[in-house]
């Protein structure tokens, strides 16, 4: 009998702890008067703000890669160029070093062909 002589304690006391505790809760949250609120001007000139700075960065990004687009244009084009000469090289070479050129040349030089060719046997002597 002694526990139903607590019963209005308990409930006073779940009171007290309901209300301390609505009072904690609401005192996490800051009150919307006191804390200052940005402005519409503000907010406009942050978003102009981020607006321009990525323009500003697409505008730098497409220059440098139109300038690399440029080099590498530049750059095959001097390939091109250095293959047409290299194939004009090996093209005169080529008719410098034919067979009836070659013999035309020793002719000019005063070399004669031979009609008796001899061999040298170099492991004759090797034991």
């Amino acid at each position: 009998m002694a526990i139903f002589e607590f019963a209005p304690a308990i409930q006073i006391s779940r009171k007290i702890v309901r209300e301390k505790t609505n009072q904690a809760v609401l005192r996490l949250v800051p009150e919307a008067k006191s804390g200052e609120v940005a402005g519409d001007k503000t907010f406009i000139i942050f978003l102009a703000t981020i607006f321009t700075t990525g323009l500003l960065s697409l505008l730098v990004i497409n220059t440098a890669l139109a300038k690399d687009a440029f080099l590498l244009q530049q750059l095959k084009q001097e390939a091109q160029v250095l293959t047409d000469e290299r194939e004009a090289i090996l093209r005169q070479v080529a008719v410098v070093s034919s067979p009836d050129r070659l013999a035309q040349r020793a002719s000019e030089l005063g070399m004669v062909a031979s009609v008796n060719p001899r061999f040298l046997d170099m492991s004759a002597g090797v034991k």
